[in-house]
C-alpha cells in the first residue's frame, strides 16, 4: 500500500525510475526483516521512506552520481537533517501528494505503448509482482518482464518528465491515464481470453486507482465519472457468475446480490462529477447508464428508454461502432427488436465490428425474440468462433443449441 509513495518520493530525488523501484523494494526487505521483531511503526509510510532515502544517499555517495547530485540534495540534507522525520512524516502520509500524482503520468505517459503503460501502471502504483500481471492478462511473465523493462528504458530515453503537465496539456494527458485505468477495470470485468468470466481482482485494482486519481484529482468530472462507472459496475460482480463460473446475463441476475455499498459509492461519485458542471463526458455517460441498471430493483423496472437516450449521447460524443451496438440494445428493449435489428444491420460492414464477437451474438439475440430461430442460431455459432474467452463460448454455443427446441 505505501510502495507506490515511497516510489514517487524516491523518483523526485534521484531523478531515476528504476532505481527508485530498487530502492523502495530495499526498504520493503528491510521492513520485513525488522518488523517481526521491532514491531510495525505508527507511521510504517515514514519509515519506509526515511530507510529508502539512507540507501539512496549510500548509493549516491557510492557512485559516480554523487558530483552531480551533491549540490542538488547535499544542502537540503544538511539543513533539514534535525527536522527529517518531521517532514517525512508529513510527505508520506499526506494522501494528496504531487509526488505521486506525478508518478501517475510518469506511467501513463504517452511515449509508451498501450500495454506498456498498463504493466508499469499495475507495477509502480498497484505494487502487483510481473507474475501477478502476466496472468491477470494470460501472457507469459517474461513478456511483461520485457514490458516493463522496456518501459522504464523508454522513459529514461526520451527524459521524460518528472512533472504533473498543466492547463491544457493536463487534461489531454489525464485522459490516457483514466483510459489506462478503464482498460485494466474492463479486462477484470469481461476478460477477453481465458477459462474465467471476470477477473476481480483487477477490477479492485482498478477502482483503487480510480479511488487515489479522485482525491489527486479532485475538480476533473470525467475523474469521478470513471469511478463511478467502476463502482457500481463492479457491484455486479458476484451476481456475473453461478457458484460454478459460468456467466450470469444483466437480465437475469439475482440483484439481492448485488453489492449496495458499491452502488451507493458509485451514485455519490455520479453525483460529484454531475456537480462539477459542463457536458457530460465519455465516462460520466457511461456511468449514469450504469446507475439506470443499479436503481432498478427488477430487470422489468429498468428505465430503457433512458438508458437509449444516453446511448445516443455517448454515440454523438465518440462515433464509436461499439456504442451504437450497445445503443441497438437498449433501443431493442425499449421500442422492439425488429428496429434494433434494423440499426445492428446498419453496422454490418463497420471495420471496427468485423470480428467483435459481440455483433452476432446481439444479432442472433434480436432474430430469437423474432422468431427466426435458424438464423439466430448461426449467429449465435458465428460469435462462439470470435470470442477467445472459454466460459463466454459455452454459454454462445448453449444458446445456440437452445435455438433447436
Amino acid at each position: 500500500m505505501e510502495s507506490a509513495r515511497v516510489i514517487a518520493g524516491l523518483t523526485r530525488m534521484v531523478g531515476d525510475l528504476e532505481l527508485a523501484e530498487d530502492l523502495a523494494q530495499d526498504a520493503l526487505v528491510a521492513a520485513l526483516d525488522t518488523w517481526p521483531s521491532s514491531g510495525v511503526p505508527d507511521k510504517p509510510g515514514a519509515w519506509l521512506m526515511a530507510t529508502a532515502k539512507r540507501r539512496a544517499i549510500d548509493h549516491l555517495r557510492r557512485g559516480r552520481m554523487l558530483d552531480e547530485k551533491h549540490g542538488e540534495i547535499g544542502r537540503t540534507l544538511d539543513e533539514e537533517r534535525e527536522a527529517v522525520v518531521d517532514e517525512l512524516h508529513d510527505a508520506i502520509d499526506d494522501p494528496v501528494g504531487d509526488d505521486l500524482l506525478r508518478l501517475v503520468f510518469i506511467a501513463c505517459h504517452p511515449v509508451l505503448a498501450q500495454e506498456s503503460r498498463v504493466a508499469l501502471t499495475l507495477r509502480l502504483l498497484g505494487g502487483l509482482t510481473t507474475d501477478e500481471i502476466a496472468r491477470a492478462f494470460l501472457v507469459p511473465s517474461p513478456t511483461v518482464g520485457q514490458r516493463i523493462s522496456r518501459a522504464k528504458k523508454t522513459l529514461a530515453d526520451a527524459h521524460v518528465p518528472y512533472e504533473v503537465p498543466r492547463g491544457a496539456e493536463l487534461r489531454e494527458r489525464l485522459a490516457g491515464v483514466l483510459e489506462v485505468v478503464y482498460l485494466i477495470f474492463n479486462e477484470g470485468y469481461s476478460a477477453t481470453a481465458g477459462s474465467e468470466w471476470t477477473r476481480p481482482e483487477l477490477c479492485h485494482e482498478a477502482i483503487r486507482l480510480g479511488r487515489v486519481l479522485a482525491t489527486l484529482v479532485p475538480d476533473e468530472p470525467e475523474v469521478h465519472g470513471l469511478l463511478a462507472l467502476m463502482e457500481i459496475q463492479a457491484s455486479r460482480l458476484r451476481a456475473r457468475s453461478t457458484p460454478d463460473g459460468e456467466p450470469v446475463l444483466l437480465l437475469d441476475q439475482d440483484r439481492a446480490r448485488w453489492d449496495r455499498f458499491l452502488i451507493q459509492h458509485g451514485l455519490a461519485a455520479l453525483e460529484r462529477a454531475e456537480s462539477l458542471g459542463g457536458p457530460p463526458g465519455f465516462y460520466q455517460l457511461q456511468a449514469a447508464i450504469a446507475a439506470c441498471h443499479a436503481r432498478a430493483r427488477t430487470a422489468a423496472e429498468t428505465d430503457w428508454p433512458r438508458i437509449a437516450e444516453l446511448y445516443g449521447s455517448l454515440a454523438r460524443l465518440t462515433r464509436s461502432a461499439v456504442v451504437e451496438l450497445n445503443r441497438a440494445v437498449a433501443v431493442s428493449m425499449a421500442r422492439g427488436p425488429a428496429e434494433a435489428l434494423r440499426m445492428i444491420d446498419a453496422l454490418a460492414d463497420e471495420p471496427a465490428l468485423r470480428s467483435y464477437h459481440l455483433l452476432p451474438s446481439v444479432r442472433g439475440d434480436l432474430l430469437e425474440k423474432l422468431g427466426r430461430h435458424a438464423e439466430a442460431r448461426s449467429e449465435f455459432e458465428k460469435a462462439a468462433a470470435l470470442t477467445e474467452n472459454e466460459r463466454e463460448r459455452a454459454l454462445l454455443l448453449k444458446r445456440a443449441a437452445a435455438t433447436l427446441h
